[in-house]
This record gives structure tokens, sequence and C-alpha cells, in this order.
């Protein structure tokens, strides 16, 4: 394991902003086989804040690292192998770290416990496409009522909670973070550190649900209404965009509110979902051009808390675009 002294130094040089002597101090000292500073490494590429992003490599150093005895790295490789981040996605590997690390983490045990309970194939996916009734034909809309169990609704409930913050937009005059103009609610999102197996499985079963690649969509995202929180009129398309977002999911994780309904006002539908039930519509036309009957809305609660899970779906495989580094190692 790497010294507290590795570390100090590094954290000591990033005072200083002697960033390639850093740089270079980490990277030697996980070459040097130091568990602490191979994890640490991994986050930095992954980041892409000093160093430059490099997902395969942080894959390979959380793997050193959970080799080692990190059991925090060893979580989150499993959780890279699920993803296919920095690599193939691999189920099956997945599941045999994540047992390995149950034996220990209640985390990973807990995780296994609930997905023993879904009915996978061998990688991941339902063994059955999910039901659907159609609901609209323009915009092409469809519900899967039950698409979620009340476990696995809490489950991203309990999971994302922590992390929820209310919706912020940059201010382009000021460049400061104000309220969401459109949007007045409190959302996390489950990133590549929060993608747990558990989540991992849900955004395969929304592929399944959508007819798409588990790599087109977009991080899933936790969303919370409180009295008066909601979504105004809005497109999920963007304009200009090449890799369009072509198709919407909302997972409705309560109901125990009133209002909220998802609302299409150019054509009169509303949706109201029980809890675990999915809504599934398309957002732009095969020429990826915004579709304006698309426009939805959140509609204000008035009572209660309403829980939302929400993943769009591009037309190719997404990724953030990664940062400019301090240093180009």
């Amino acid at each position: 394991m790497a010294s507290n002294g590795t570390i100090g130094e590094v954290e000591a040089l990033l005072r200083a902003r002697r960033f390639d002597d850093a740089a270079r101090r980490l990277i030697g000292a996980a070459e040097g086989g130091e568990a602490e500073a191979a994890a640490a490494l991994a986050h930095w590429r992954i980041a892409g804040n000093i160093v430059r992003r490099d997902l395969a490599e942080a894959r390979r150093l959380l793997g050193l690292a959970g080799a080692a005895g990190d059991a925090e790295a060893a979580l989150l490789h499993a959780y890279f192998l699920a993803a296919g981040v920095g690599g193939r996605d691999d189920w099956a590997g997945a599941i045999a770290a994540l047992g390995a690390l149950g034996r220990s983490d209640p985390r990973a045990a807990a995780q296994l416990r609930l997905i023993a309970a879904m009915d996978l194939d061998a990688d991941g996916f339902p063994r059955r496409p999910p039901r659907t009734r159609p609901l609209s034909a323009a915009p092409p809309a469809a519900a899967a009522d039950g698409f979620m169990t009340e476990a696995e609704c809490a489950w991203l409930r309990k999971a994302g909670e922590p992390a929820l913050q209310p919706s912020l937009v940059a201010d382009p005059k000021t460049g400061k973070m104000v309220p969401h103009p459109v949007r007045s609610s409190d959302a996390a999102m489950f990133g590549v550190f929060a993608e747990d197996l558990v989540v991992n499985a849900l955004n395969r079963r929304i592929a399944a649900l959508s007819g798409t690649r588990l790599e087109q969509g977009e991080p899933l995202q936790l969303l919370r209404y409180r009295p008066g929180g909601e979504y105004k009129p809005h497109l999920d398309a963007l304009p200009a965009e090449p890799n369009q977002r072509i198709l919407t999911v909302l997972v409705y994780l309560s109901d125990d509110h009133e209002g909220g309904e998802t609302s299409f006002p150019r054509t009169g539908l509303s949706f109201r979902g029980r809890t675990g039930d999915a809504l599934l519509f398309r957002n732009a036309g095969e020429d990826g051009r915004a579709d304006p009957l698309a426009l939805h809305a959140g509609l204000p609660v008035t009572k209660g808390t309403k829980y939302l899970a929400s993943r769009w779906i591009r037309a190719g495989r997404f990724a953030y675009p990664p940062p400019r580094p301090l240093v180009e190692i």
C-alpha cells in the first residue's frame, strides 16, 4: 500500500501548483505497486482535470488496487466491468467480482440480493422484453406497467437521495449557478461512480424497453419534486445536435403524491404512472429534428413528493467530452 507520505507529498505538490511533479510522483508510486496511489491515479484518470482522461487506464488501475486489498477500488472496478467503462462490458465478470466482495461488503451483498430477484440472462438483460401498451402515435409514446418493482424503485431513491441537489443552470451573463428557469426540482445523476450493478441492470432493462443499445443512454437521473415543483413545457431534443436525444424514458418511483402528471400540451396526452410504471416517448424524427408534438411538461406537484427516474437516449453512443487537463500525461 502507498504510505501516507506518498499521498501527502502529492497533495503538497498540488498545493504548490506543481502539477507536473505531482502527477509524475503519483504515477511513479502507482507503477511501483502502491495500491493507494493506483486508486488515486485511477480517480485522476476518470476526472481528467489534472492528467488526461483515460478510462481504460483507470479501469486497469482500479483492478490493481482492488486486487491489492482496496475494497472501494474493487467495488468501482466491478461497476466499470458492468457498464463497459474503459473497455467491453463484462456482466459475468462484474457479478463474479461483486460475489467475492459480498462476503465482507454489505453494499455488494445488498446488490446481489436485489439482482438475484431479477429475471436476467447471462449478459444482465431481461430474459423477456418488457411489455408495453401504446398511448400515442404522434409523438410515438407507450407505457410499461410495473416496469420496476417496489424494491427497485426504493433502491434508486435511497441510492440517489444523498446526492440530490437543486436543479441549476449557469447564468450566461455572470457564469454563476442560478435556479433552473424551466425545472424546479432536485436532481442526482448515477454517473460512473454511482452506477452500481442494480442501476446497470435497470439501464439494461431500459435499453430492452427502448430497443436501443446500452451505450446510447445518458446516465440515469433521479428527480425529486416537492409541492410546487414542476418541469415547464419543454423539448428533450437538442438544437443542432448530431447525436440527438431521440428517446426519453421516465420511470415513476413513487405515487403517494397529488399532481405531477406528465402532460403533452400539443396533443392532449396526460400520463400519471403508479410506482414502477414507465413512460417511453420519441423526441425526434428520423432526420434528427425535434418533434414539436413531443413538447411535454411535468405538471406541478400539489401535495406530497414525487420521485422520478429519467434516462435520455441518444442516436449513437454517448460520452461526455473530456476536459482539458493541466498536465498532458
